[in-house]
């Protein structure tokens, strides 16, 4: 009976350990697979990096099949999240480099020779990121933020003589609303600046990622507002506390601005990209984020 061809999706790189095994024993990644690591603890180096793999059926991923599947939002959202979940539970107990979703090689072959090529690279980074993880700052200035951007304050209303006609009365409406947009921004700017210095100074990295809108700013208290502020930090495991603390001070006394911290997080935002695509590689990634570190970013 011919066996099924199979491609090697690789998670994350970590150094073996006794307590890895067990951790990557328990999981199931993406598609149900049962997870190994590449090459098995042993067989390389004391300290020498390894890959978290598992086998998924080729008919389902190779090249042209995942174009399709990345534009069904069911199937993507499901691998992400197993792709995730794998990470994150082993980032729980152990130093990893995730890797981007659907980093694939045609076989175990291709992968191990992608390690060895970039062993150097990912033992230097895993050094870095050890005792440390991911943590992410949010800003947000809600729509009600100094009185309202839309209506002006009593006093600026009582101040401003009567129009002579409807139309001048309209452009000076707006004209209002759009100097209190402004103002709002700019102080929800520097709000955001105090706030994001106040974190770096607990933090040994950090990466600006852009600002979220739509549905991802959307707070836990049900709060819509807009997301100024959209930054990951690299916090010491002996500083999180402090960095939390700092954070939160930063952002006290700030009217109609609110201040999410996240994590701690797979180091999703200071991982290397996956290996380069060659020749023999089905496909080495999407770059799909995941959590919002967060969640990652």
């Amino acid at each position: 009976m011919n066996q099924e061809p199979t491609l090697t999706y690789v998670y994350a790189v970590a150094v073996p350990t006794p307590e890895l095994d067990r951790i990557v024993a328990s999981l199931r990644g993406v598609a149900d697979a049962a997870l190994s690591l590449l090459p098995p603890r042993g067989d390389a180096g004391p300290a020498a990096p390894a890959f978290v793999t598992s086998q998924v059926p080729h008919a389902d991923w190779r090249e042209e099949v995942l174009r399709a599947h990345f534009e069904d939002l069911d199937w993507l959202e499901s691998t992400a999240r197993a792709h995730h979940h794998v990470i994150q539970a082993l980032s729980d107990r152990a130093t990893v480099l995730p890797l981007r979703m659907a980093t694939l090689y045609q076989d175990q072959e291709r992968a191990l020779a992608a390690l060895r090529e970039q062993r150097p690279a990912f033992t230097d980074r895993l050094a870095l990121l050890a005792h440390q993880a991911e943590y992410g700052v949010k800003v947000y200035v809600r729509p009600d933020a100094a009185g309202g951007a839309d209506e002006p304050d009593s006093a600026t209303a009582a101040a401003t003589p009567a129009p002579s006609s409807p139309g001048k009365a309209y452009l000076q409406a707006r004209k209002r609303q759009h100097h209190a947009r402004e103002d709002r921004y700019e102080q929800a700017a520097a709000a955001a600046e105090r706030i994001a210095a106040a974190a770096a100074a607990h933090a040994t990295h950090a990466v600006r990622h852009p600002t979220q809108s739509g549905p991802l700013t959307r707070g836990g208290a049900g709060e819509d507002g807009e997301n100024v502020l959209n930054d990951a930090y690299l916090v010491p495991d002996d500083q999180v506390e402090a960095f939390r603390r700092a954070v939160q001070q930063a952002g006290e006394d700030l009217p109609g601005v609110r201040v999410d911290v996240t994590g701690p997080w797979a180091p999703y935002s200071f991982a290397m990209p996956a290996p380069p695509a060659t020749g023999t590689d089905t496909h080495t990634g999407t770059g799909t984020a995941i959590h919002t570190p967060g969640g990652p970013t």
